[in-house]
């Protein structure tokens, strides 16, 4: 008998309101219960998400259509039924256990008749259950029955705070994994690597390996834990258990010598190096027959904080500082993120060259998307989310005060044991490098001593704060990162001249330059045609809640800056550049000023719904002009236009010096003659630092708005950066008195009207596609032979038959600007099958691109 069987049970779930069902638990988990008249259910997921699914709501997302979507249908607690077949059952000696890693809010559980678990203790959305089975567990026609309740005011509970409407369902349901684990008598669990790296010489690391095994059964048992990190590393321990004993077992440096490692391959962000992994196997041994086995994946890396001499904290990764570059992730708001879906959103951080998400709540229905992110080298920032600090999400009264709303003892109970079962499920993986365990306000102090003994016992070795806001703990003390806004649109000067508030210094947990509104292909799909233009009441719908359901002022901005738009299509182009400016002068600000900056994170980084604030990418995945802004600015060596300093900058992204390169600067009138031409050798750039190289010239002779052309060549003459600036001699000036803990108003707007005056150009494209196993590829040669310049040309890859843009995609470079005469080449993949059979076509047009 060989056995560590761990599966999944998220296939042919059912449900069904309790208001239709009049029979108990016991009488549903009978195999002879007739359920033909329920729904199929998605688990994970929510219950409104599985009616979505079965069509009993269409649409939801169009219009105003969720409003239809009646809240009193989800008042009674949902049942949800499984049957299924345990076919490695079948000797008595075996252990059989369901996990439960998510279950919202509460539930009374019954298996095969037998009532397993009550509602007063399956509370808390963020639990994890594990119930031993054993004695009711049968071969054949098994059957699981829950009876779920959603959250009431005052419970922790998951949820989106202030960026999407509330779910109907208040997000009710089976939303994680429910796994069946069969096991021998002894079970391995909680399985932990901690490395310890040499970050003098990154060249050693020490490993220390522990589990906790537990022997389920009535009668002693002994045995040999067995273990192996790769094929070099093999490590072996007699463990003695006692009947219904747990006992942690460590394998250290000190007694295993071969946990101490030369020449350690480790684990780095994408920008940096290589996110090597390591495998461990586990296998508990008795009696010559494997009772249970475990595998894990791990990194060696070290992870660290540290205190700027401005107080703000800092990061790093190998004993190296790191910029944290990233943006805050959502889940869908039905909870029903696809593999696909997830993969594509890490694929595109990795494609704009961020280094990090945020994640504002322990989302994800499983592991895939932290798996992801140990893979492709990203880092994760996790932790509370800000619902349970403010009363309108709590649904109880929070308080004034510097603290959240986790305030009973029943609170704080749910609170410590869910951040327990956080920290346990989650801490092997490499990618995440701070545990957050409040997000705008503190916890109680109580609680923190809990969550602190926690992390001692179970992860120590991580950073941790309070708080992303800036806080003082009276146990930790200062929080030492800042939550000062800006949330709405803010000029791209912003970034580098405020000094109080959202500014490029310390660590900005969450912050942006408000809406990035969709392309016009994106906006079909969730507004009327008849409520496209003028803007109307079916966009606002679509907006941000409270403070942020209007576009007052990206459209006064918009305005102001750029003309006021006479139709969708001129609002739609004039909103594509304010996105890639915005986002593009936020990074490379927060660039401009390493170390004195530690990190910004973009909120948001995605859509968990249809809308119009906070997004790098649409919820259809179609990126916005804000993509490929952060994508221009994040580059490996980048050269950019220092908005406060009226000069050149050159970033270094990487790890490597770089050495001999020339920069050519081009400042042109909006005539295009020139008033300034530049070349530069720069001899070294350092690793990961930033280099001015130009204050530009006060008395350069220039129209009202101009034209900044910045090149970089490397030393073997290819460009490897490539940007071009709108500018105005009239700037942009803030009104930084009445600055609000979300914008910093205006009181005078750059001058770039003139663009509306840049005459139609058509460009010469030649395209070609090609394909490689899976992957699509598409080049594009795009040639400007007009004596105008061709602003903002945006490539877009469709499907030939349809039109309709294919997505994801990833363009090299897009909203490209090219001067008279200059051609450019741009190249994008697409996975195969999102061409839905069809031949890829590419699209070329733009602000003035005909």
């Amino acid at each position: 008998m060989e056995t560590g069987m761990d599966k999944t049970l998220n296939d042919h779930w059912q449900i069904q309101s309790s208001a239709k069902i009049p029979a108990d638990g016991q009488k549903i988990s009978d195999p002879k219960f007739d359920a033909n008249d329920w729904y199929s259910a998605q688990v994970p997921g929510t219950v409104l998400g599985s009616l979505v699914q079965d069509s009993i709501y269409k649409n939801i997302f169009f219009d105003e259509n969720m409003k239809k979507v009646p809240t009193k249908r989800f008042d009674a607690p949902w049942w949800y039924r499984k049957e299924f077949n345990i076919s490695t059952l079948t000797n008595k000696g075996q252990t059989v256990r369901l996990r439960f890693n998510g279950i919202n809010y509460r539930a009374d559980i019954w298996f095969n008749g037998h009532k397993i678990a009550s509602s007063d203790s399956i509370k808390g959305g963020f639990r994890r259950f594990t119930f031993d089975v054993s004695d009711y567990a049968k071969p054949r026609h098994n059957v699981l029955a829950l009876k779920v309740t959603h959250p009431k005011p005052g419970d922790p509970t998951l949820g989106f705070v202030d960026w999407n409407p509330a779910p109907p369902d208040h997000n009710m349901g089976i939303w994680r994994e429910v796994h069946l684990m069969v096991t021998g008598p002894v079970s391995i669990d909680r399985p932990f690597v901690k490395s310890k790296v040499d970050t003098a010489t990154l060249d050693h690391a020490d490993l220390t390996i522990e589990t906790v095994l537990t022997n389920h059964s009535d009668k002693p048992v002994n045995g040999k834990l067995s273990g192996s990190v790769g094929k070099n590393i093999m490590l072996s321990k007699q463990v003695k258990l006692a009947a219904g004993e747990s006992k942690k077992v460590t394998f250290t440096p000190g007694d295993f010598p071969q946990l101490s490692i030369d020449h350690p391959r480790l684990w780095w962000v994408h920008t940096l190096g290589k996110p090597n992994l390591y495998d461990l196997h586990l296998a508990f041994v008795s009696d010559k027959y494997v009772s249970d086995r475990k595998k894990l994946s791990f990194g060696i890396r070290s992870v660290s904080d540290y205190i700027t001499k401005d107080g703000h904290r800092g990061f790093k990764l190998n004993g190296k500082k790191i910029l944290i570059k990233g943006g805050g992730w959502t889940d869908p708001m039905l909870l029903n993120a696809t593999p696909k879906y997830e993969e594509a959103g890490i694929d595109y951080a990795v494609h704009m060259n961020l280094n990090t998400i945020r994640m504002e709540g322990f989302w994800g229905s499983n592991q895939h998307l932290y798996n992801l992110c140990d893979r492709k080298g990203l880092l994760i920032m996790v932790g509370w989310s800000a619902q349970w600090e403010w009363d309108e999400f709590m649904g109880e009264g929070v308080g004034a005060d510097q603290f959240g709303g986790i305030k009973s003892p029943e609170q704080m109970d749910i609170a410590a044991w869910s951040w327990r079962d956080q920290i346990t499920w989650l801490r092997n993986h490499p990618s995440i490098f701070l545990w957050l365990y409040g997000s705008d306000k503190l916890p109680r102090p109580a609680l923190e001593k809990r969550y602190l003994n926690i992390l001692d016992k179970y992860d120590p070795t991580r950073p941790y704060a309070g708080s992303a806001q800036e806080h003082t703990s009276s146990i930790t003390g200062p929080t030492a990162m800042k939550m000062r806004g800006p949330y709405d649109y803010v000029p791209p000067d912003y970034w580098y001249v405020d000094k109080q508030h959202g500014g490029a210094f310390g660590f900005n947990t969450e912050t942006g330059p408000g809406p990035q509104i969709p392309r016009l292909e994106s906006l079909k799909k969730m507004i009327p045609a008849d409520s496209l233009w003028p803007i109307s009441q079916s966009w606002l719908y679509h907006a941000a809640r409270h403070q942020f359901h209007n576009l007052k002022n990206y459209n006064q901005a918009m305005n102001n800056r750029l003309g006021k738009p006479e139709s969708l299509d001129g609002y739609l182009r004039k909103a594509q550049y304010l996105n890639y400016e915005g986002m593009r002068a936020m990074f490379e600000a927060f660039e401009a000023n390493r170390y004195k900056s530690t990190g910004i994170i973009q909120w948001m980084y995605n859509s968990s719904w249809p809308k119009l604030w906070w997004q790098f990418y649409d919820y259809y995945l179609n990126p916005t002009g804000a993509f490929y802004g952060a994508r221009k600015a994040n580059e490996p060596v980048h050269i950019s236009y220092n908005y406060g300093r009226n000069g050149i900058d050159l970033m270094n992204n990487t790890l490597d010096d770089q050495k001999n390169l020339t920069a050519e600067i081009k400042v042109l009138n909006f005539g295009l003659d020139t008033a300034l031409d530049k070349k530069m050798t720069v001899k070294a750039l350092p690793e990961r630092q930033t280099r001015h190289i130009l204050d530009l010239p006060n008395d350069l002779d220039l129209s009202k708005t101009y034209f900044l052309d910045l090149s970089l060549q490397n030393n073997q003459g290819e460009i490897i950066s490539h940007n071009f600036y709108v500018l105005s001699t009239q700037k942009d000036q803030l009104k930084e008195s009445e600055s609000t803990w979300y914008i910093t108003p205006q009181s005078q707007f750059a001058d770039l009207t003139a663009l509306q005056k840049l005459k139609p150009v058509k460009l010469d494209v030649e395209k070609s596609f090609s394909q490689r196993n899976d992957t699509t590829f598409a080049k594009v040669t795009i040639h400007n032979p007009s004596d105008e310049l061709a602003f903002m040309t945006y490539l877009n890859l469709v499907q030939k038959g349809s039109g309709a843009t294919v997505v994801p995609i990833f363009w090299n470079d897009n909203y490209i600007t090219l001067l008279p005469g200059e051609e450019r080449t741009v190249t994008a993949y697409c996975h195969t099958r999102d061409l839905e059979g069809q031949e890829p076509d590419v699209m070329v047009n733009g602000w003035n691109v005909k």
